[in-house]
């Protein structure tokens, strides 16, 4: 029998969180025989096609399991696209093999997903502790946020009419936003699903995390340039002129005391040094007071501004749009 959806699921090399999120797929308050879940590895992995193909077998009853690889590393867009066009469904459910969907979660968003939408995107919960570090604040964000590929639900003919994701998003940001505004622009309406819930726990990150991060700016130049309209209303409606300020005020100090005029040298590293303070004020502001994590801010707030501006920069000169 034709699935009416087909849930997608990329992973790459994450066998424990890819079983737990499975467990919550294959375990849905939805008609067993009435979906399917296409796991997409991106690129070839033992462990997990074992594990895939170990949970299919036990299944006795319930949706069919897939399993899919692509041959190298080409990141989760690509990976997506892999899975949908593979899929059997008319819908098309996407979620991450770091999610634990609620029970309901087919079912609400399914159900969410009226002839008048083309997708819905339902919630993404996000526990997060009183003394949080800066960097689970800021996965947190997830929590209020449209239309991420953690939860979304999109029809089959929809994704054909916008040609899917677009695969030079190569590692996992803005893609889905990409995604989205295609949609907006040339499908038509997207809504919420807000009682279509995943539990995103976050993971474990290095320390310096942030400073790694910096370089997925890089794609936001590429957005901007196919969506520049929705990327200022919905992504930034400004450049960051803070970090800029930042950047140019170390700048200025460096030239002038390289051109001989101390003085004006102390001044501007003294700005410099007062907007990297309250940058890092900022990031510390209802996060953890753990000396480990007070360092660490105190040290990527410093290298933050100047990596962020050169992604942007390289950005811009990679994908040809005046990005700043």
């Amino acid at each position: 029998m034709k699935p009416a959806v087909s849930v997608v699921i990329p992973t790459f090399r994450r066998p424990d969180l890819l079983e737990r999120c499975l467990i919550a797929v294959a375990n849905q308050e939805f008609d067993q025989g009435s979906y399917e879940i296409i796991v997409v590895n991106d690129g070839p992995d033992a462990v997990t096609r074992h594990l895939v193909e170990s949970r299919r077998r036990r299944v006795a009853v319930g949706p069919s399991i897939r399993y899919l690889a692509l041959p190298g590393r080409c990141g989760p867009a690509a990976a997506r696209n892999r899975g949908w066009r593979s899929a059997a469904g008319p819908l098309i459910a996407f979620t991450d093999d770091d999610t634990i969907p609620d029970r309901r979660w087919l079912k609400e968003g399914c159900a969410a997903l009226g002839p008048d939408l083309v997708a819905v995107w339902g919630r993404v919960r996000v526990p997060v502790s009183r003394d949080a570090t800066d960097y689970e604040r800021d996965a947190g964000r997830l929590d209020n946020a449209e239309f991420v590929t953690a939860n979304c639900f999109v029809r089959h003919s929809a994704l054909l009419a916008v040609g899917g994701f677009d695969e030079r998003f190569r590692a996992a940001w803005r893609e889905d936003s990409d995604l989205f505004f295609s949609l907006l622009e040339r499908a038509g309406r997207v809504a919420p699903a807000p009682h279509a819930v995943v539990v995103h726990p976050v993971r474990p990150a290095h320390w310096g995390v942030s400073l790694a991060q910096q370089r997925k700016v890089l794609f936001d130049a590429l957005l901007f340039k196919k969506h520049p309209r929705l990327y200022r209303e919905k992504i930034r409606p400004a450049p960051p002129w803070a970090y800029y300020a930042i950047v140019s005020a170390l700048l200025a100090g460096l030239a002038a005391f390289l051109a001989g005029w101390p003085l004006l040298g102390l001044l501007a590293l003294a700005v410099w040094l007062a907007l990297t303070a309250r940058f890092c004020w900022r990031r510390l502001a209802n996060t953890s007071r753990a000396a480990r994590h007070v360092l660490e801010m105190i040290v990527t707030s410093v290298a933050i501004p100047p990596l962020a501006v050169f992604w942007r920069l390289a950005g811009a000169l990679k994908f040809r749009v005046p990005f700043v």
